[in-house]
């Protein structure tokens, strides 16, 4: 089978248009990474490989980063520089498949890239945390970076407290901590793309399914290209509530409480991390305990 015909492939090039026309990848931002089952990898062989004059010549590129667990996998990646928008007109120029090595410290691309390229500047950061998450959970396959507005809106003026965060977007609708149980994770900015970055996300990714990078966007994971979507598409409607809140007060008036979230969670039968549900100070500013 053609990679371009493939079940996998076709959710990939989706979500990728998905996130567009959300309005979370302007110019060449954001960027999105799938690890593939054996048995995909197997449906599309005769499609993989190397090809004389062109970008897919077989030569093992460093990945920046090492990656153990992940030696002799293959991924289906954006590539750096280009554009969502024209992922699903081009999917071949636009996106490609590695094979990392046996050591987990290089790459060959295999396929896709067909004018050039290389993949996504942040492929530490996407392997390095795909590491861990196989590791949590071997079936979590999707890692997904995008620029949500008003997730970065919200860097600027809520703490940079995971706590003070998850809370205040968990009060943003009663099905948020079903959909994000575990919170979220969140760093102050740092630089982008390399090695450092990707350790301290993965480091909060070894628990979370969610972390916002500071005046720069979000990273989520997910099972599959639906729940990890998803799961970004929540957190971002979340916050556009409580920017629209906090527009016209700096005080909630009700909100779902410590206790009501316990209720939901054992109506759901799923376990809340407690650290979130911090009592408040009566009449504390939003973004206050």
């Amino acid at each position: 089978m053609k990679v371009l015909d493939a079940e996998f492939a076709q959710g990939f090039f989706r979500m990728c248009g998905d996130g567009f026309d959300q309005g979370w990848h302007e110019r060449n931002g954001g960027n999105l990474s799938y690890r593939m089952k054996p048995e995909e990898v197997e449906e599309v062989k005769d499609d993989l490989g190397t090809y004389e004059g062109s970008v897919q010549d077989g030569t093992w590129q460093e990945i920046g980063t090492e990656v153990p667990a992940l030696a002799d996998e293959y991924f289906m990646v954006t590539g750096s520089g280009k554009y969502m928008r024209n992922v699903k007109i081009a999917p071949q120029d636009n996106v490609s498949i590695i094979h990392v090595d046996s050591t987990g410290t290089k790459f060959s691309i295999v396929w896709g890239l067909n004018k050039g390229g290389r993949p996504t500047s942040e492929l530490p950061t996407h392997l390095m945390n795909l590491e861990v998450l196989k590791k949590r959970d071997s079936e979590i396959r999707v890692v997904y970076h995008c620029h949500p507005t008003n997730i970065i809106a919200l860097t600027y003026v809520l703490p940079e407290d995971s706590e003070i965060f998850t809370r205040e977007i968990w009060e943003m609708a009663t099905e948020c901590p079903v959909v994000f149980p575990k919170g979220l994770g969140v760093l102050p900015w740092m630089v982008c793309g390399g090695k450092e970055i990707g350790v301290a996300t993965s480091k909060l990714m070894a628990k979370q399914d969610f972390v916002i990078w500071s005046q720069h966007g979000a990273f989520a994971c997910g099972h599959d290209f639906d729940e990890t979507f998803g799961l970004m598409h929540t957190v971002e409607k979340a916050a556009e509530v409580l920017l629209k809140v906090m527009a016209v007060t700096d005080r909630k008036r009700q909100t779902i409480e410590p206790d009501e979230f316990r209720d939901l969670s054992r109506a759901f039968n799923i376990p809340f991390d407690e650290r979130f549900l911090y009592e408040k100070t009566p009449g504390a500013r939003i973004g206050e305990r």
